[in-house]
């Protein structure tokens, strides 16, 4: 590889780590006053929106109508559940601790495989990985256990879990895709697609639920929605692109490790959220079970 090539691919990568561990953030500052299905509606579909002028004013090839039932699939698990569940959680969770949470992905995406592919063996060392991330889970919410109070805490963490599962139920179901109908596709035009569908569902689901009444604005607010669009989504899943093509896939994915690590980071300094020693230890626990849960 070339070594302008490979040098702006780190670039990507590093911009990409940067960029997603700051959308917790981000994400915690528009709730102050955008309900968070809508939040979530208008960052995807205008973010998709913007993609598709830009790559057809680029002249590429966009997946035609066959394509749309999938792309719809994909757009309300990995958008609309992933997405919704995310900001969802950072109602009453800690924008660090959901990045951490957010995390667990990759253990949702060894049980869905194996559901899907029974006979493929657990290794030893992700089971190990697994009985990890789940006693860090345990050691974060169990003080919250608590008869009468914490429920808004567990419901959080019980979002953003739900949101790990749409993403595994997505990436399984983009996965199988890639390997058939999608096999020639344009990935930009892809994920454009995707985040119009599911900005759509979203959108719909927040004023199905009332959320339209809430909606307002404030300075803060609209900076944060428009960092979350132009940089979150459509700056952060080109340069993820970018990178995934040009370095090898276990590189680009330690962007997991340190997207919880600057959300963390943020929300302490900026939000003035807490971060007792053990919410500290539950986090790196869960984050050792991870390490150990995803490929090498």
């Amino acid at each position: 590889m070339h070594d302008g090539v490979r040098l702006r691919a780190y670039a990507a990568w590093v911009f990409v780590c940067v960029v997603w561990g700051t959308t917790y953030l981000a994400i915690r500052i528009c709730l102050d006053t955008v309900p968070p299905l809508l939040m979530g509606g208008f960052r995807y579909i205008i973010a998709g929106g913007v993609l598709l002028a830009g790559l057809a004013v680029a002249g590429q090839t966009l997946p035609g109508r066959r394509a749309w039932r999938s792309l719809a699939v994909l757009g309300a698990l990995m958008i609309g559940c992933g997405n919704g569940g995310v900001v969802w959680a950072e109602q009453t969770v800690p924008s660090g601790l959901t990045a951490v949470l957010v995390a667990m992905s990759p253990f949702w995406m060894v049980g869905v495989d194996a559901f899907a592919h029974p006979r493929v063996p657990l290794t030893t060392r992700r089971v190990i990985g697994l009985v990890i991330g789940f006693a860090g889970i345990v050691l974060l919410v169990w003080p919250q256990l608590e008869v009468g109070g914490g429920r808004g805490f567990i419901a959080g963490v019980v979002a953003s879990q739900i949101a790990c599962i749409g993403w595994a139920l997505g990436s399984a179901y983009s996965r199988r895709r890639g390997h058939g109908e999608a096999k020639d596709e344009n990935v930009l035009a892809t994920a454009a697609f995707q985040m119009l569908f599911g900005g759509v569902c979203l959108l719909v689901s927040g004023f199905a639920i009332g959320e339209g009444p809430r909606l307002a604005f404030t300075t803060e607010t609209a900076g944060a929605l428009a960092y979350l669009i132009v940089l979150g989504a459509v700056g952060g899943f080109t340069a993820y692109v970018y990178a995934l093509k040009h370095l090898p896939v276990a590189t680009v994915s330690l962007y997991a490790y340190v997207n919880p690590v600057i959300a963390v980071v943020l929300g302490t300094l900026i939000l003035k959220e807490p971060l007792s020693p053990r919410l500290a230890v539950a986090a790196a626990v869960v984050l050792s079970g991870i390490a150990l849960v995803r490929e090498t």
